[in-house]
């Protein structure tokens, strides 16, 4: 099989397994809205999460983990969730957490399984939109420390693109470190107040509707 079709075929696969985890998400999301597990006060989630004890922080973080490494749903959502599952400082701990492992592990994949397995994650016009930064080690560097503190990015892949390159792991986490968890902070309680304000917007249209 040459590299032409063998990145076809592992993007085949990553596109068909996406897509029956995105079914088993929205079947899964259905399902919990129709028990009425969060309708009234939420009592029965709470007391599910204090059955649960340190367990739940810990499927939490793995969660999060596996969305960086494989992204099923949007990023932000599973942020929100720790938010107001968890509360703001925990909630930005256990994410933060669990993205940092999850990019850490991105990064090493791309460095032990070369570009097979990159291109497997995205299209060809994605992956030759950020391919030509891989022999531009120090403008690469400023470039992910933006990608890092900016919205728009595709912060995942760009871990991975980090690990094709001759950048050392000390580099990749110190603009890690300098560049993320301020902004991942910022995002998700903007994102937090958004998913307020809109909460509040259909609670008058329903309301009013009555």
């Amino acid at each position: 099989m040459d590299r032409q079709k063998a990145f076809a075929y592992n993007r085949k696969i990553v596109q068909i397994v996406t897509v029956i985890g995105i079914v088993l998400s929205i079947m899964i999301a259905l399902a919990v809205y129709r028990s009425g597990y969060f309708k009234g006060d939420g009592e029965a989630f709470r007391q599910s999460l204090e059955a649960m004890g340190g367990l739940a922080p810990i499927l939490f973080i793995l969660i999060q983990v596996i969305q960086v490494i494989y992204p099923v749903i949007p990023g932000g959502v599973p942020c929100l969730v720790g938010h107001i599952v968890f509360g703001n400082a925990l909630g930005f701990t256990y994410n933060f957490i669990g993205i940092t492992i999850g990019s850490i592990i991105n990064f090493y994949l791309a460095r032990n399984y070369g570009e097979l397995l990159v291109r497997s994650f995205v299209s060809d016009e994605q992956y030759d939109k950020y391919h030509h930064w891989i022999d531009q080690q120090d403008r690469f560097g400023k470039m992910l420390f933006a990608a890092f503190a900016l919205p728009g990015f595709p912060d995942d892949f760009l871990c991975m693109v980090a690990g094709l390159t001759s950048m050392s792991f000390k580099r990749f986490m110190g603009i890690y470190l300098l560049s993320k968890p301020l902004t991942l902070y910022i995002y998700t309680m903007i994102m937090l107040k958004g998913a307020g304000f809109l909460s509040d917007m259909l609670n008058i249209f329903v309301r009013g509707g009555h």
